[in-house]
């Protein structure tokens, strides 16, 4: 974990990527050794912005570069979850969450440009396109808050005519 971008309150800068296709479907990944499913995020650099970031992020974990997408919206707000202390690393300085800037992406390319290995230590090993609010369901706990957040901030630049209905 990059630890030079812990802000005070000990909150690391990240972004998250919701990449959307034609069809107004999500991709979502599988995380190594894990039944768990996310959306790719990454934390920002000191160096970095935070679209900078996103696209450094986009291709090291699922290959995807800037001609493969189009930045649809971002969140002007950070997004925050803590994490829980048993998945907690014990580092200095101590990161406790991560605060978020979200992107909406189009996904512009074709399924056969994403990889997920150009990473020396790739964090996925399998990928689908899934309904607008399945992740919801995909996500650990302690994200649910904030993918729900990113979503309906995010959700209307794919659904103008507005996002569709949450089944719980």
């Amino acid at each position: 974990m990059n630890t030079d971008n812990i802000d005070s309150e000990g909150y690391r800068a990240n972004v998250g990527i919701i990449i959307s296709n034609n069809e107004g479907k999500l991709f979502l990944a599988g995380r190594i050794g894990s039944n768990s499913w996310q959306f790719p995020q990454g934390g920002i650099l000191e160096s970095e912005s935070p679209t900078q970031a996103m696209y450094r992020e986009l291709y090291e974990e699922i290959g995807l570069e800037k001609k493969d997408v189009k930045i649809l919206a971002q969140t002007e707000c950070w997004l925050r979850y803590k994490i829980p202390k048993k998945y907690l690393r014990r580092s200095t300085p101590l990161c406790i969450g991560q605060k978020q800037k979200w992107f909406m992406l189009k996904f512009l390319s074709h399924d056969g440009c994403i990889h997920l290995d150009k990473s020396k230590n790739p964090e996925f090993d399998r990928w689908r396109w899934v309904n607008f609010w399945d992740p919801m369901n995909e996500v650990i706990y302690f994200k649910k808050k904030v993918y729900k957040k990113a979503l309906i901030k995010l959700g209307s630049y794919i659904y103008p005519d507005g996002i569709p209905t949450q089944v719980d």
